[in-house]
């Protein structure tokens, strides 16, 4: 990678990826799109333009403008919104992933967009899911990024286009603020614990899901886009994880800092269904061997460091 265009780039992964990439490539060397733009650090570090996704020649006018080598893509509607909006889900999942694979394909491109465990179904094995294995996802998200996942197999087999990308867990971040994901309930219980001492949350006591602290996921996508493409057998979809909790657990992480934390559920039918097709725990040994990922947060010292970013940001 020496020149990337990022899609999303004020979205949740996006916004983090544009700023660590600019530190590492140069902010000139990366190029920040959004459908709209804010005042934020990825809009305002380096070269931004105004991309809606489901136009195709805008996305491949920028990428020869700007001469990139690189495109990632990571806009998209997130689950929990995915389920509000099927139609318009599939529409801009998969209407912007063909847009940018396209764009790819003709500028002879690297390519990057991430999958999710939400590929993943009620069918699949719970615990420790493998790298390959069954996924018959039931939500609209989850068929999204099956599909995408195939696509981007496709795109490499068929046309020869240099495709990688993980599967990500939840994601937990201080920088940007929850978007509608399921797993967001372990990002809002940091920012309530420090405003209200207290958290209602809409995932029952009980339900594991996979997790990841953001510097993390960060340093997931850019070892696996460095990396020897002789050596990756998968490409696309690597499971990644770092962490797998349920809710108690995670306040009895907090409580070590915060001691009066309480926390009270009031579950939501939609977002609680979503969790419990999903895998308790992933296994990322594929990564592992493939192109050595390794996360460096656990759920301490994530917790940690989350709180203590997040006073000072509050």
């Amino acid at each position: 990678m020496k020149k990337i265009l990022i899609t999303g780039a004020l979205g949740q992964i996006g916004s983090e990826l544009t700023v660590k990439l600019r530190d590492i490539y140069g902010q000139d060397n990366v190029i920040a799109t959004d459908i709209r733009k804010t005042d934020s650090a990825a809009a305002a570090s380096g070269p931004f333009e105004i991309l809606d996704v489901m136009d195709a020649n805008k996305m491949a006018d920028l990428a020869k403008k700007y001469e990139v080598d690189t495109i990632m893509h990571m806009a998209a509607l997130l689950s929990a919104t995915a389920e509000t909006k099927p139609v318009f889900a599939w529409n801009l999942n998969m209407g912007g992933l063909m847009n940018a694979l396209e764009t790819a394909r003709e500028l002879n491109l690297q390519f990057f967009t991430p999958s999710s465990i939400g590929a993943f179904g009620p069918n699949t094995p719970k615990d420790k899911t493998p790298q390959d294995t069954t996924q018959r996802p039931t939500t609209m998200y989850g068929v999204n990024k099956v599909a995408g996942e195939l696509l981007a197999d496709y795109y490499f087999h068929r046309f020869g286009v240099d495709t990688r990308g993980v599967r990500f867990p939840g994601l937990i971040s201080y920088v940007t603020p929850p978007g509608g994901g399921t797993t967001d309930y372990a990002v809002e219980i940091y920012y309530e614990a420090i405003k209200n001492g207290k958290y209602s949350s809409y995932i029952d006591k009980g339900t594991y899901m996979d997790m990841m602290y953001m510097p993390d996921a960060l340093g997931a996508i850019i070892d696996l886009m460095e990396a020897d493409p002789s050596k990756l057998i998968h490409r696309n979809a690597f499971n990644v994880t770092a962490m797998t909790f349920d809710p108690e657990e995670l306040t009895a992480e907090i409580k070590k800092h915060i001691p009066g934390f309480e926390i009270s559920y009031n579950v939501d039918p939609v977002r609680q269904a979503i969790a419990d097709s999903w895998p308790n725990s992933i296994d990322a040994s594929a990564a592992a061997e493939e192109w050595g990922f390794k996360a460096k947060y656990d759920l301490s010292s994530m917790t940690a460091d989350m709180l203590e970013k997040l006073k000072a940001k509050l």
